[in-house]
């Protein structure tokens, strides 16, 4: 026989054993390998939100900042609709600090009118834009004619096809490239579409505007604040000075976001250490245990001619193969769960969450592996010491 050979044949014969110790590399390889991908996935989600929002202050209509959760409307695509008066815009570039502002209009897609749920529609000028322009410019660079919409990653529509809005026939002309947040399932068009929409919800008698024209409000302003002027200050003059009002800082919105998104990570983190140092600390108990089994067989390999040095050896590369399978399996496993179970994630979460791109997801796959690779044999190096030091005859004597 083929002394090379010999690991491979020693786990063979024990198949239980030996199953049981590539399953146990398998956990230390998904915990490592699982944890790292989750945390970076919403870590990439966050800063997506963050490249999101391009404003430094959003000004939305107080009444609509009292009742509903503004992060997740603004920064999650929530389905929502408020409206203020359109000259709150000229107030705002009055104010002392303010140097960009962009105003944006929110409307509903009608119940099973476009889509399996409620969707957002967003418009956004095309001229001022701060915050939507930039982000879309990856994937659609032209300029939005009538009726032409964005579509977000998440909805089934493609390019060129139509989708029916309050009974307006509206053309996709372009597909955002995912993001990780609630918004990649919203609707991006003109302001004119946007009012065409509300006229046309108002003729079927879904009226999300009582009194007040399409032409004469708006939902939401972002603001651009001045190099080196505080944008607290900004804000708080903002609230202080407009009435019916309420300026948010787009920080402060994250902040609460970014501070669950910290503890998270820091559980997975502490989970993954937890599950990689019970995983090893088996593998070492085990492999002391069948050491213990294995002092006749390794008393007669001594016998035929086996240096101490080729014993260790021999455990050492029984404990590389069963961790290069162990991690193999894991990682696959593991990378079939995370990235089928994005959506779950960010769901369960609270949190935007963007897998990381195949590059980083090798990088974390190699570092799995290495801590597999490198725990494996540490574990075993004991067993190996000990077993290669066994007292031959006295072994063999025991056994007559």
């Amino acid at each position: 026989m083929n002394i090379k050979q010999l690991p491979f044949k020693n786990l063979i014969n024990r198949p239980v054993r030996s199953v049981l110790l590539v399953l146990i590399a398998a956990f230390m390889a998904a915990a490592v390998f699982g944890g790292t991908v989750a945390a970076s996935g919403m870590r990439n989600g966050l800063d997506s939100l963050q490249k999101r929002l391009g404003a430094d202050i959003i000004v939305v209509p107080e009444d609509a900042a009292e009742k509903n959760d503004l992060e997740n409307i603004l920064l999650q695509g929530t389905p929502a609709y408020f409206y203020m008066d359109k000259s709150v815009e000229d107030d705002l570039k009055a104010i002392n600090g303010v140097a960009e502002t962009s105003e944006q209009y929110f409307l509903v897609s009608a119940n099973s009118e476009c889509c399996s749920v409620q969707v957002q529609i967003i418009g956004f000028d095309e001229d001022s834009d701060i915050s939507v322009k930039p982000w879309l410019k990856e994937s659609y660079s032209g300029r939005l004619g009538e009726n032409e919409i964005i579509v977000g990653s998440s909805l089934s529509t493609r390019v060129g096809h139509t989708l029916k809005l309050y009974g307006v026939e509206c053309k996709a002309v372009g597909k955002l490239d995912e993001t990780g947040t609630g918004l990649d399932t919203a609707i991006y068009t003109t302001p004119d579409t946007v009012r065409r929409l509300i006229r046309a919800s108002q003729e079927k008698g879904i009226g999300v505007l009582s009194k007040q024209s399409p032409d004469d409000v708006i939902s939401s302003v972002y603001i651009k604040v001045k190099d080196g002027v505080d944008i607290d200050d900004v804000a708080a003059d903002i609230n202080l000075h407009l009435d019916g009002v309420r300026a948010v800082r787009t920080r402060s919105m994250i902040t609460g976001t970014a501070d669950k998104l910290a503890v998270i990570s820091k559980s997975i983190n502490g989970l993954m250490a937890a599950v990689w140092i019970l995983a090893a600390v088996i593998m070492s108990a085990a492999l002391s245990v069948l050491a213990n089994e294995r002092r006749r067989e390794f008393a007669v390999l001594r016998t035929i001619g086996f240096s101490r040095k080729r014993l260790g050896g021999l455990i050492l590369s029984e404990t590389a193969v069963i961790c290069l399978s162990g991690a193999f399996a894991g990682i696959l496993l593991t990378a079939l769960t995370v990235f089928s179970f994005g959506k779950l994630i960010e769901t369960k979460t609270g949190l935007p969450y963007l897998s990381p791109d195949i590059l980083h997801v090798l990088v974390y796959a190699l570092i799995a592996f290495a801590a597999v690779m490198l725990t494996g044999p540490l574990a075993s190096a004991y067993s190996a010491y000990r077993l290669s030091r066994v007292d031959t005859g006295r072994i063999l004597r025991e056994g007559d």
